[in-house]
């Protein structure tokens, strides 16, 4: 493993950073120590929108709740929400409509059931549904289309970290639209705000979540070495794993960032040809009987660079194979 040398540096995640395409400007936005109350739609009370209502009411808003299943508001109106008979209903009675269901193919059909399509006109609605940014894209259109404002949102938190310090959530969409809705939106998370485009909301979503599914794909692998030599992988991971993951992440990813960036891959420390001279974690794999599935595409993407007369280059050079410069 090729050891960047560089400075170890705290991560600083400021409350708010303001993004423009894929450049993080300068300028960062103090976020206001009060907010007004607001009359805010939730439409979709699942584990996560049930959890964004809860934030929502604690902060003293009027929240509005509408589900296909009514029961399930029943916990939020004896929390003091406001359940509607339909979306129309709950839009009519709001500023802000926050849309949590389960994909984008389902909230067209749900923004124009039963006249709530008219009900949007003047409204904000911010769409914190998993989805693409060519469907986010598209359901902007669609939003403004009926006069109204559209904020895409990424939430990376699990329901139970709604309205705590440890959840943020990513907005993209018209900027005056975030700012109108800052007070009702810092009240479930800490908003990022990266620029004007939907799309950006759920393609920074889907990145952010392909690196936290790689780091789980590397644990799994090294879980099971552990646990081939009859080790104890709790202790493992304690002990050893994730002290030397925090350090690596804090050292080693800003390098591999600016090099991606600026397209220079020069190695500082052990270059990619001496990084694959021996497949010692394929080799050890096999012999302790774990399969190499999750490692096997990494070292075979390692070694086409290489073969492709990119050994001197650092690991980051690997990139290219995945996402040519230019395309």
């Amino acid at each position: 493993m090729e050891v960047i040398r560089r400075r170890p540096s705290p991560v600083v995640f400021p409350r708010e950073r303001k993004w423009e395409g894929n450049s993080v400007m300068a300028e960062e936005k103090a976020v206001p120590k009060a907010a007004a109350v607001k009359n805010v739609a939730v439409l979709g009370i699942g584990a996560m929108g049930t959890a964004l209502a809860a934030a929502l009411l604690s902060a003293g808003h009027t929240v509005t709740v509408w589900n296909r299943t009514a029961r399930k508001a029943e916990g939020l109106v004896e929390k003091g929400a406001r359940r509607a008979e339909s979306p129309a209903e709950a839009i009519g009675a709001s500023e802000i409509v926050l849309v949590c269901i389960l994909d984008y193919a389902d909230v067209g059909p749900l923004l124009a059931d039963g006249g709530a399509g008219e009900a949007l006109r003047g409204r904000i609605v911010v769409n914190l549904t998993n989805g693409s940014p060519a469907e986010a894209r598209e359901l902007a259109e669609r939003v403004s289309g009926l006069g109204a404002d559209y904020l895409d949102g990424g939430i990376m938190a699990v329901p139970g970290l709604i309205g705590t310090p440890h959840a943020f959530v990513l907005y993209s969409g018209p900027e005056n639209a975030f700012e109108a809705s800052r007070g009702v939106l810092d009240a479930c998370a800490r908003s990022v705000y990266l620029g004007a485009d939907p799309g950006l909301a759920p393609l920074n979503d889907l990145a952010l979540l392909s690196g936290m599914y790689g780091m789980f794909g590397g644990f799994l692998h090294a879980a099971a070495l552990v646990r081939s030599a009859g080790g104890k992988v709790t202790e493992f991971t304690r002990e050893l794993l994730v002290p030397w993951l925090l350090a690596m992440a804090g050292n080693q990813l800003p390098a591999m960032a600016e090099q991606a960036d600026s397209g220079d891959y020069g190695a500082t420390g052990s270059n990619l040809a001496m990084q694959v001279s021996h497949d010692a974690i394929g080799a050890v794999s096999r012999a302790q009987g774990v399969s190499n599935e999750l490692f096997a595409p990494l070292w075979a993407l390692m070694e086409r660079r290489v073969a492709d007369g990119h050994g001197e280059e650092s690991f980051a050079g690997v990139l290219e194979l995945v996402h040519p410069r230019g395309r």
